[in-house]
């Protein structure tokens, strides 16, 4: 007995020994890598067997604590291996022979490609905001309307994705090289649309796909910026390398292809957003949109889809187009949030190099670059045949000589208003014996466009500049690098000049846009089926849309709950109007300030949305007050709503509706309006009114302090505005209510009325 007793009190102490010591490694030792050099010619698994040889050696010859510490092998592009060790296992590798070096795991800053870390979201997969978990993103549902997807683009991919939520009920419908294993966890459901088209246009010119595949890569694009997954490399022909991923990478993707080679028909949008409500997704993205002037908002797709889409608590988030000028934003409707464009602190720009050294950065997307450097001239010195000299410096089909342009470098002119394709004037130069092109784009849109032949646009000034070297130069020269990523730009963000402005041509006591985010040379995933390429980059508001469909999906992934307008004033009021050095946001191309009309609330602001303190709500009611205060009657609203509803509850005037921003178009005298704010922050807290007055407008607001004991509770405030001195137009301002913890931000934007004599008062 006393021998077995010492036998059991052995092995008692030896478990308890090896215990301690698999407790002391674990919590001692850390990963590094080991690195050995190129690799050699050895075979994989001897490699392997190698380096398990080699971690034993420092385990105590123990093959299972040398497999339980291994993580990786490198064996392809390179010899080593990764390993959990503690230092001093660390420095006996490193002595070893064919060991080149042995550094610790350390975290490397991502070089995304790099947009969402711009606007201050990091991280590969998780896209974390501190303090907040935003997993359940696993749980939203994205419906994409557009041209449908590539699923096999990696930004699609399923890995280490749960099943998917039990709340889908769409499907995935089959096609042309479209089968059910096109969907996957990532993209959960895929339907098209083609009957609106059909009726309207040739079916047998479409080239499209007849399926939910993409043809085009629009589709492609606008879903992986908004919930693409982590690519490690992901480049255009090696431009603007790094890694990237969209704003909710892990949130799951419905697609509705409902637009083709010639656009996206009425009945197939309703159609699309009529199946995307029952399906089941949580906000829809739509980067496309009406014409400008918009028409009534029942008489338009998008905004009647979107009403009974807000009515079903589903988001809906919309470009607000590309015209550029003032008064020519869509996507005018109240219940969606209208998102307008900006640029950020990366460029693609190929150098101009003039026979005097001058150089300039001209905008481009091309890879080719001139050997050597050639004559320049501007296109009107080669006009040909009945083309004027005028004519001809637009570089028109049929306008140029070749005899004069044969082996020099064109400066051509691109019209502001014209639709002409930039890259076909470069393709008539190169066809005319051109080298190079210098395109002077009248309306400095500062879109790098990949063009066929050494070629790069620049802006009025930059044009006047070059123009003067060239006549003022007895043999001028020139030299066109190809295109390159230059990171660092300033100012940074700046609204795009293609970006459509305020204010409201519907409804002008509804500001829009809503807010901006990054639309400009934006990578992004794309379908090969249109030139061969994985990734492109593209320019638009339907870039910027996505970005705030990837925020929003966040907010929703934090605060399940919350109300479609709830998500959209949480991501106005929380917006910033300052850029990434502390000064006013400026509009291209000439520079000016940017105002409510550029950009809405300012620039979104991810890292700050999930606490905005304080919310401005509103509900289906509210939209229905808003309808009959724009002159909808009872027998009209119910017509759009399907029950009882009545106009007893209208507003005085749409400016009453209770959104995050306050618009007066048309004040005389005083006039007054009243909003309500939910607190959503810290159950005690109390808020103090700030205001900027727009200029000649005094403002004040009754209280001026919110005082909040619970989480939920709403309070209600006045905001009364008065004319003080005369002024022509609208003018700017905002209201501020400031805690200890939040900022909530509305952007005032009021215009006097003419007097009766016809002066402003």
């Amino acid at each position: 007995m006393l021998m077995a007793s010492v036998s059991w009190c052995c092995l008692f102490c030896l478990f308890l020994a090896v215990f301690v010591a698999e407790v002391g490694f674990c919590s001692s030792s850390k990963v590094y890598v080991v690195y050995m050099g190129s690799k050699s010619g050895d075979d994989p698994d001897d490699v392997l067997s190698q380096n398990h040889h080699m971690l034993a050696s420092v385990h105590g010859g123990s093959v299972e604590q040398a497999r339980a510490s291994h993580l990786y092998t490198y064996r392809h592009g390179f010899k080593g291996f990764a390993a959990k060790l503690t230092d001093e296992q660390a420095s006996q590798i490193a002595k070893m022979p064919g060991v080149v070096s042995v550094f610790p795991n350390s975290k490397r800053k991502l070089h995304t490609t790099h947009s969402w870390d711009f606007i201050g979201l990091a991280g590969e997969e998780t896209m974390e905001i501190p303090g907040h978990s935003t997993k359940n993103q696993v749980n939203v549902i994205i419906g994409f309307i557009d041209t449908g997807i590539w699923p096999e683009s990696p930004s699609f991919s399923d890995a280490d994705m749960p099943p998917v939520p039990a709340r889908w009920r769409g499907k995935c419908q089959l096609g042309e090289a479209f089968n059910a294993s096109s969907c996957n966890r990532k993209v959960i459901g895929a339907r098209y649309y083609k009957s609106g088209y059909e009726a309207e246009e040739d079916s047998s010119r479409i080239m499209s796909f007849r399926s939910p595949r993409d043809s085009s890569g629009h589709g492609s694009h606008t879903a992986s910026i908004a919930a693409g997954r982590y690519v490690t490399n992901m480049n255009y022909k090696g431009l603007a390398a790094g890694g990237a991923r969209g704003g909710a990478p892990m949130a799951r993707i419905a697609v509705y292809k409902t637009c083709w080679e010639s656009g996206c028909y009425d009945v197939d949008l309703l159609a699309a957003f009529d199946d995307a409500i029952r399906d089941g997704v949580h906000i829809l993205s739509v980067s496309l949109g009406p014409d400008a002037p918009q028409g009534d908002y029942f008489n338009d797709a998008i905004s009647i889809g979107s009403f009974h889409a807000a009515s079903r608590g589903v988001l809906v988030v919309a470009s607000v187009g590309n015209a550029g000028t003032r008064g020519s934003a869509t996507n005018l409707a109240p219940w969606m949030i209208t998102v307008g464009a900006s640029s950020m602190d990366r460029d693609f720009a190929s150098d101009i190099v003039l026979g005097n050294a001058t150089k300039f950065m001209g905008e481009s997307l091309s890879l080719f670059e001139m050997k050597a450097s050639a004559r320049i001239i501007s296109a009107s010195e080669a006009f040909a045949g009945y083309f004027t000299p005028y004519q001809s410096s637009y570089c028109l089909e049929s306008s140029l000589n070749g005899t004069k342009a044969r082996g020099k470098v064109l400066v051509c002119r691109h019209a502001e208003s014209s639709s002409e394709s930039k890259i076909a004037k470069s393709q008539i130069v190169k066809e005319a014996g051109g080298v190079g092109m210098v395109l002077i784009d009248e309306a400095d849109k500062d879109v790098a466009i990949p063009f066929p032949f050494p070629s790069a646009v620049v802006g009025r000034e930059m044009g006047r500049k070059i123009l003067s070297y060239i006549n003022n130069t007895r043999k001028p020269m020139s030299r066109i690098s190809r295109a390159k990523t230059v990171l660092g730009s300033q100012p940074a963000p700046r609204i795009a000049s293609f970006s459509s402005k305020g204010p409201n041509s519907l409804t002008p006591e509804i500001l829009k846009p809503d807010v901006a985010a990054p639309g400009l040379n934006i990578l992004a995933a794309w379908s090969p089926a249109a030139g061969k390429m994985q990734f492109n980059i593209l320019s638009g508001t339907s870039m910027s849309c996505p970005h705030i469909t990837g925020v929003a999906t966040l907010i929703k992934a934090v605060h399940p709950s919350w109300s479609p307008s709830a998500i959209k004033s949480a991501i106005m009021t929380t917006a910033t109007i300052l850029d990434k050095s502390g000064k006013p946001i400026r509009v291209d191309p000439e520079g000016r300030m940017a105002n409510a009309f550029d950009y809405g609330s300012g620039f979104v602001d991810p890292t700050r949305v999930l606490d905005p303190g304080l919310i401005y709500d509103a509900h289906p009611i509210d939209y229905k007050a808003f309808l009959c205060s724009i002159g909808y009657g009872e027998k009209s609203l119910r017509l759009v709503t399907r029950d009882n509803s009545t106009c007893n509850q209208t507003f005085t005037t749409a400016s009453s509706l209770n959104y995050p921003s306050i618009t007066v178009p048309n004040l005389k005298d005083s006039f007054s309006v009243t909003r309500t704010v939910t607190n959503v922050g810290k159950a005690r807290s109390v808020y103090k009114a700030v205001v900027s007055n727009p200029a000649g407008i005094n403002v004040t607001v009754v209280p001026k302090q919110l005082i909040f004991n619970s989480y939920g509770q709403k309070i209600k405030f006045t905001v009364n505005f008065k004319v003080a001195a005369p002024s022509k137009g609208y003018a700017f301002g905002f209201l501020t209510w400031r805690s200890t913890d939040a900022r909530v931000t509305s952007p005032l934007a009021v215009r006097a009325a003419p007097s009766p004599m016809g002066l402003m008062r």
